[in-house]
């Protein structure tokens, strides 16, 4: 399947709104059609809405292991962005493709969905399968719905290539992230009063103090992965919302907050360390945290025969390492129980932001990647 194909299916696939607050459905039927006019069978997953859905294809014999392809549909929103051309028309200019989405991640969609195309053509020993998802970028949340069932019907794989943006290196790693949401509680009072009440944001600083004293600790005596940018477990407070007008003492203040751990930690172990020095607070009792969301993280083995393998289809000067951001990568290890690496199109850096793009270079070298892998399961 040459470039050209690839190039013109991300074209069409941009001009689908996927952000995550809508529906990624004509997205997905869309896929269903291409799939099926081609003979390749598809399985869809609708969530308790119905208006969006994970999709499922698979080409070969289906009584032994394949390789499992992963990418989502969903893309962030482009509100108050500056873009410099629509974000939903592919725009191709000087050996880029621009829009929303195409490095993160229908660049590498497009290309799966031409390896698919010519996987369909071969005689497969092993079958190669495609998962597409939705709300990624929103925590991981729509790969949960359809996992139960590819853990149910699926032989479990000998690998699972998520595509999202590395400029085609390998990552074997990525840290899990937990998602927390602290309620701190006061009393109302008139603030000439002050002291008489509960202030709801000195409850805020008292957690704020707990989750900056816990980051230093992590920082001085915590194990650490070199192979990341920032070599161990950190705790981010991303947002805080309190207090209604200055001459009201406040009786409720909102802290999100993020735990973002390395394999040698766990959410819940830096949790705990918070909660303890909370107990030395007269305001422990005015705070209450839930765990919003969670996905693991990623560590597997360089040594697994597979990866070599894979290895050995991508040009000899890829490198091998571990990601910043986070995956739907260690879903899939907890509920496939297969190996799991990270290598797809187009460069995270640009991703999220106004005028995103992807080289043709990028998927060019994809779709070269992806065919040499429909031959290797020959």
């Amino acid at each position: 399947m040459s470039n050209t194909a690839s190039k013109a299916l991300l074209k069409q696939l941009i001009a689908f709104d996927t952000t995550s607050y809508k529906s990624n459905l004509e997205l997905i039927y869309f896929v269903q059609q291409q799939f099926e006019q081609h003979g390749i069978p598809v399985s869809i997953k609708l969530n308790a809405q119905g208006n969006k859905a994970c999709l499922f294809a698979s080409i070969g014999p289906q009584d032994v292991a394949g390789v499992l392809l992963s990418s989502h549909s969903d893309v962030v929103p482009v509100d108050g962005q500056d873009w410099h051309s629509p974000p939903f028309t592919a725009l191709e200019k000087e050996g880029h493709i621009y829009g929303r989405g195409t490095a993160d991640m229908k660049g590498f969609i497009a290309c799966a969905m031409s390896s698919m195309l010519l996987a369909q053509k071969e005689q497969l020993k092993r079958p190669l399968h495609l998962c597409i998802s939705y709300d990624e970028e929103i925590g991981c949340i729509g790969v949960r719905d359809i996992l139960p069932q590819l853990a149910e019907y699926v032989i479990t794989p000998l690998l699972c290539i998520v595509g999202e943006p590395t400029l085609m290196q390998i990552a074997l790693g990525h840290k899990g992230k937990s998602v927390f949401k602290a309620m701190c509680h006061g009393e109302e009072g008139h603030s000439a009063l002050a002291p008489h009440f509960s202030n709801a944001i000195h409850a805020a600083n008292a957690l704020m103090n707990a989750i900056i004293q816990v980051q230093h600790d992590i920082t001085q005596q915590h194990p650490q992965d070199v192979d990341y940018d920032i070599p161990y477990t950190t705790l981010h407070m991303g947002k805080i919302q309190g207090g209604q007008a200055l001459n009201i003492v406040p009786n409720e203040c909102i802290i999100d907050y993020e735990i973002r751990h390395i394999a040698q930690d766990s959410s819940q172990d830096i949790q705990q360390k918070i909660f303890s020095l909370l107990e030395h607070s007269v305001f422990k009792n005015f705070i209450h945290i839930d765990e919003m969301n969670h996905y693991p993280g990623l560590n597997t083995a360089l040594k697994i025969p597979i990866v070599q393998q894979i290895q050995n289809l991508l040009p000899k000067d890829t490198s091998i390492g571990k990601i910043s951001f986070g995956t739907e990568g260690g879903l899939f290890v907890e509920a496939l129980d297969c190996p799991v690496l990270v290598c797809g199109p187009g460069s995270i850096d640009v991703a999220h932001k106004p005028n995103e793009y992807i080289a043709l270079s990028q998927l060019h070298e994809c779709d070269v990647f992806l065919e040499r892998l429909v031959s290797f399961l020959q």
